[in-house]
């Protein structure tokens, strides 16, 4: 056999070898942004851990429809410790499993600007999908904006 159909039969042969695959991490920082890494989170972090299969680690389990609904109208909660109206904005979204970020104008003086510039005051929670908004908590209006931007009703997820 000559030599180079005898390396490209090597290198078929040792890319078949599953490679031992370690702990991998998913947890959501103080933003809401999701993190996925070999390594633990900060101490005050809870992670899930995932379990990869062979040498794929599953990271994406949202559905097509959730997937292009973040994608084209990304969701974004504007909170601070605001109390039940605050505590019922996170819970319908988590309830929902919709995928969101999360900000705090009265700790970040960026969020503080981009609140004021969409919503015309610093209240909260407001809900930003895509390119609108509605202020305060309104389980109606919310089902509505999250409709119209194409979150399915009960956010899907793919089985493992």
């Amino acid at each position: 056999m000559p030599r180079s159909k005898r390396n490209w039969l090597l290198v078929l042969c040792l890319s078949a070898i599953p490679v031992g695959a370690g702990q991998m991490y998913r947890w959501v920082d103080d933003r809401g942004q999701v993190h996925y890494s070999d390594q633990p989170p900060p101490k005050a972090r809870k992670a899930e851990t995932i379990k990869p299969r062979a040498n794929v680690v599953e990271a994406d389990k949202e559905g097509y429809a959730l997937r292009r609904a973040r994608e084209s109208n990304p969701v974004v909660l504007f909170v601070t410790d605001c109390g039940e109206p605050c505590d019922l904005a996170r819970d319908f979204l988590t309830q929902r499993k919709i995928p969101y970020s999360r900000k705090n104008p009265q700790n970040v003086p960026e969020d503080a600007v981009e609140l004021k510039q969409l919503a015309g005051a610093l209240e909260v929670p407001v809900l930003k999908v895509g390119g609108k908004h509605a202020k305060g908590y309104d389980p109606a209006a919310w089902e509505g904006l999250l409709s119209a931007a194409g979150y399915p009703v009960r956010a899907e997820t793919t089985r493992p």
